[in-house]
């Protein structure tokens, strides 16, 4: 068997999938309220279309963003607007949401599959727009924009990202194994929207059910459809580490998959788009991963967006008194929150509570310049001299040691012997550079 990889960097962390691979996805309850963050895509936040004391059904639009980027957010449940309020985000401290009190007794609303294979490619992306679809894989990017290349890009290969190379998190794994069918006609549908006849779907070998079974469902719908079985490798799942593995085609610094003709979506996004194209169903629920030994019942969770982390502890059992941090995400590229009143998005792909056993909380030392953690760098930066010169308070600096090209993989913080916090040098520093350039702009 032929396993893809790309050729620099990388590490192999401790997976700790063990704890939540077989376990079946289950559905979370409605809770009595439910959060629903305006800012659950790249963009600003959406402007809120009801208000106190309105009621909305199951999947009705509740937000909007007019100009720029972004997507729509729906309601995940039918009940009552109580507030318009600010709920914590990880990236944005705080961020507008519109409060729903669910009705309890309101009925589930029913979903009944329809033929698609008529529509247009432009029908499909009005469709996918519509319901406010974004990549789940964690950066939340329209999808209706990323499927619409510009003509000069001359895409040619779509690739469906299912390498979930993130430690703890077995949120895709699941969808693999128990919707198969459904993955592999996401994967038809953006297919006719590209206009491309070749795609394939990137799977790490430690998932070997999963490829069994979207191998099974690609025979089954005889498209040109290739299930590509991936090297287990940190950072796998990254879009531009995806195309080299399985194209061998390398997008420049700064430039995009478009450039050398490839289209990735993660394999989450594109259940969401089988969803809105057959079912005509807005995207306001996810799986998703809550793990780690710190939470007393780990569980793969079909989770309404939402749904409060604390609510999913209630559900799960509660905490483990030696539990010291909660992530929203995995340990590698998630963030740490400090409370558990965060919702659930539509990029949370996972929760983890991490046991005192699994973090390591002790301090950071000077750089000892022993070179690690450029050797580990997949996209071949220096992020020792980063964190050196924002040490140093010269941020404007950092930029001709390849900060713009990082995408906060961990790599370099995971294999530092100082134990230095890598990554989050580099997302200060690119915060001061963005801030100066608004300062700059606005004077």
């Amino acid at each position: 068997m032929k396993k893809y990889t790309f050729d620099k960097g990388g590490i192999h962390p401790p997976d700790h999938k063990e704890l939540t691979r077989n376990l079946p996805v289950e559905t979370m309850p409605l809770p009595d309220e439910l959060w629903v963050s305006m800012a659950q895509h790249f963009g600003a936040p959406a402007t809120p279309l009801v208000k106190r004391k309105d009621r909305v059904g199951e999947g009705d639009l509740i937000g909007a963003v007019e100009k720029g980027l972004g997507a729509n957010v729906h309601s995940p449940a039918s009940g009552e607007v109580v507030a318009i309020a600010s709920v914590p985000h990880p990236i944005l401290g705080k961020v507008p949401a519109v409060v729903i009190k669910v009705d309890h007794s309101a009925p589930p609303k029913d979903y009944e599959a329809r033929p698609w294979d008529g529509l247009s490619p432009q029908e499909l992306l009005g469709r996918i727009k519509e319901a406010g679809i974004v990549g789940m894989g964690g950066a939340g990017f329209p999808t209706h924009i990323k499927l619409n290349p510009p003509p000069q890009a001359k895409v040619d290969t779509l690739i469906i990202n299912g390498a979930e190379c993130e430690s703890y998190l077995t949120a895709d794994h699941r969808l693999m194994v128990e919707h198969p069918e459904e993955v592999v006609e996401g994967v038809a549908i953006i297919m006719k929207i590209l206009g491309v006849a070749r795609a394939y779907i990137g799977v790490e070998l430690n998932k070997p059910e999963a490829i069994e079974a979207l191998e099974q469902a690609v025979k089954k719908s005889a498209r040109q459809i290739t299930v590509a079985p991936l090297e287990v490798k940190y950072p796998q799942g990254s879009e531009k580490q995806l195309i080299q593995a399985i194209t061998g085609r390398r997008v420049p610094g700064g430039g995009l998959p478009a450039d050398v003709g490839c289209v990735v979506q993660n394999v989450g996004t594109t259940w969401a788009i089988y969803q809105a194209v057959v079912l005509g169903k807005n995207l306001y629920e996810r799986i998703l991963t809550v793990s780690g030994r710190g939470v007393k019942r780990p569980a793969n969770l079909l989770c309404r967006v939402g749904v409060r982390v604390a609510d999913i502890v209630d559900y799960l059992g509660g905490l483990s008194e030696e539990t010291v941090k909660f992530i929203l995400g995995g340990p590698m590229m998630g963030f740490a929150m400090a409370d558990l009143s965060a919702p659930v998005t539509k990029t949370t792909s996972g929760v983890t509570f991490l046991s005192r056993k699994e973090a390591d909380l002790s301090n950071y030392g000077p750089c000892i310049r022993c070179g690690r953690c450029l050797a580990v760098c997949p996209m071949g930066l220096s992020p020792n001299e980063i964190s050196i010169y924002m040490e140093k308070g010269r941020f404007e600096d950092t930029p001709r040691f390849g900060l713009l090209d990082c995408f906060e993989c961990g790599c370099c913080a995971f294999i530092c012997p100082s134990k230095r916090p890598l990554v989050q040098f580099i997302r200060t520093a690119k915060m001061k550079l963005r801030q100066k350039a608004m300062a700059t702009k606005k004077g």
